[in-house]
């Protein structure tokens, strides 16, 4: 399990804990947390599961793949440094204290 921080665009936080071999993304759908709509379900085929990573945790992730950096031109305002797409995220214990900021909105 990793204990990780949703927060949305107003700034209310949601801190839960995700098991392990979940995306980000699942772990969001699952508890609720509002922002991240996923409508591909995780397929990698939208980018509606757009966030922007605290800068602390940025080069600690594994490395943008061609297809989550294709599908990242989509997303709204994405940043060069900090956008990921949750669902393209595993969780392990490595990601424990993870915190990801929700765009104004997803397209």
């Amino acid at each position: 399990m990793a204990k990780i921080t949703y927060v949305e665009f107003n700034g209310t936080e949601h801190l839960v804990e995700v098991a392990n071999g979940l995306t980000v993304m699942e772990g969001a759908r699952d508890n609720g947390i509002p922002g991240i709509e996923a409508d591909c379900g995780g397929a990698c085929a939208c980018s509606t599961c757009h966030v922007y990573v605290d800068p602390a945790w940025v080069e600690k992730l594994p490395a943008i793949d061609p297809m989550e950096q294709d599908m990242l031109d989509f997303a709204f305002q994405p940043d060069p440094e900090r956008s990921r797409l949750t669902c393209q995220l595993k969780v392990s214990e490595a990601l424990d204290g993870l915190k990801v900021f929700m765009p104004e909105k997803q397209i």
